[in-house]
């Protein structure tokens, strides 16, 4: 059998950082270096507004991605998603979603407008590098929730023109265009996956040169997705199904679908998806809502933010508490699991900080570091770290954009 350089290379170092013969401070010092070099990008964060409620800030009451933690963690881009709850299917509860939609809008815009001389808004993933190239840090706009949209395909015209260049069809819960992989309760699957219109915006966004993002999908509105697309597609926040059995985490037939398709799923440090629920999960969280007074047959958290301050803060001290703490390695196994499953070019990071992601190791962006040494730690690459961080992302945005280049031409 022929072994590669590389692959001896890998070995060897995975078995001499398990023997200790890379020390410490030699691999603290090989992964900084091997990090400055990369272009770090983090694939979907969250905007946060003013009165946004408190447990989706920082331990410090700042954001996840505070600029002086971007540039602690070494993070080059990133993309702030326009993003909604699903509310009422009534014609208030889709305009106070559309209020809420353009003032994140607006705050991403303000955040570059606020800090000309550290972050640009990117509009392609050649601006990126470009930006990166200029001490910078590139910020892309991303969407998520066509809630917040009149039903009309012609809506992702509006968006596109105003800078999205990456979209999700949806969140938590169905909406006019897609199923969610968390339906509200009684729900269910309303369109077998994405309705007609669901179906009709993946083309839109294919002619329009918008990276489709797949995270909240089911599996039936994934693989139509896949079937319907001219362009690869990307899972902006996911993680292993293999590892966690949770419906916002990707099949091993569902990460198949996706590298057949040239795609990329980008792993999310929330703690829920990344351990297996304990047998008892589901009769004690039950008990816990009925203690504070939720209805019980309901999921997770729903309804608790509406209570009081101090009941509110202590619920969810316990609702974390039903759940086993993952760590940076546990987080990394995600990564090493896909990476093994569908090759290390299909497999990226999507934190979804400033929504209740954030694991020991990885809290916030300023940990950033911490994931490129685990990872070279496992006998990663420089290489394969460069991809994993920026380089598998910025390649499936550059094909989505020359997916709608290539219909303009023919138009």
């Amino acid at each position: 059998m022929i072994v590669s350089a590389e692959s001896a290379r890998r070995t060897l170092l995975t078995a001499g950082a398990m023997l200790g013969l890379m020390s410490a401070p030699a691999l603290a010092a090989d992964a900084a270096t091997v990090h400055n070099r990369a272009l770090v990008l983090d694939s979907h964060v969250d905007v946060l507004l003013p009165g946004t409620n408190a447990r989706y800030y920082a331990p410090d009451g700042k954001s996840f991605t505070e600029l002086d933690k971007l540039k602690a963690g070494g993070v080059d881009a990133l993309v702030y998603a326009v993003a909604v709850s699903t509310g009422p299917d009534t014609p208030e509860g889709h305009a106070a979603a559309r209020v809420e939609a353009d003032a994140k809008l607006a705050a991403i815009r303000k955040l570059a407008a606020d800090h000309p001389a550290d972050v640009a808004i990117a509009y392609s993933a050649g601006d990126v590098r470009k930006i990166v190239g200029q001490g910078k840090i590139a910020v892309l706009i991303g969407f998520q929730n066509a809630y917040s949209l009149k039903p009309d395909v012609a809506e992702f015209d509006h968006l596109q023109a105003d800078g999205v260049r990456v979209a999700a069809l949806n969140h938590a819960g169905n909406n006019a265009f897609a199923d969610s992989s968390r339906p509200q309760q009684g729900t269910g699957e309303q369109h077998g996956g994405l309705s007609p219109l669901g179906k009709a915006a993946v083309g839109r966004l294919n002619d329009l040169g918008v990276l489709i993002d797949v995270s909240q999908l089911t599996p039936k509105g994934v693989y139509q997705t896949l079937e319907l697309t001219r362009a690869p597609v990307v899972a902006t926040h996911s993680a292993a199904r293999g590892l966690a059995d949770n419906s916002r985490n990707l099949s091993d037939a569902e990460l198949d679908a996706i590298k057949a398709n040239g795609g990329v799923v980008q792993v999310v440090p929330f703690n829920a998806y990344l351990l297996p629920a304990p047998t008892d999960y589901a009769p004690r969280l039950r008990a816990l809502r009925a203690q504070y007074g939720l209805a019980p047959d309901k999921p997770g958290y729903q309804g608790a933010d509406d209570l009081p301050a101090e009941r509110r803060e202590a619920f969810f001290v316990a609702y974390r508490a039903l759940s086993p703490q993952a760590t940076l390695k546990t987080y990394v196994d995600h990564i090493d699991y896909i990476a093994k499953r569908i090759g290390v070019d299909h497999v990226g990071v999507g934190t979804d900080f400033n929504h209740g992601s954030g694991v020991p190791g990885f809290g916030d962006e300023a940990d950033a570091g911490n994931v490129t040494r685990e990872l070279l730690a496992r006998g990663y690459s420089e290489a394969e770290v460069d991809a994993i961080w920026g380089g598998n992302f910025l390649r499936v945005l550059a094909a989505a954009e020359a997916a709608g280049q290539g219909r303009a031409k023919a138009d």
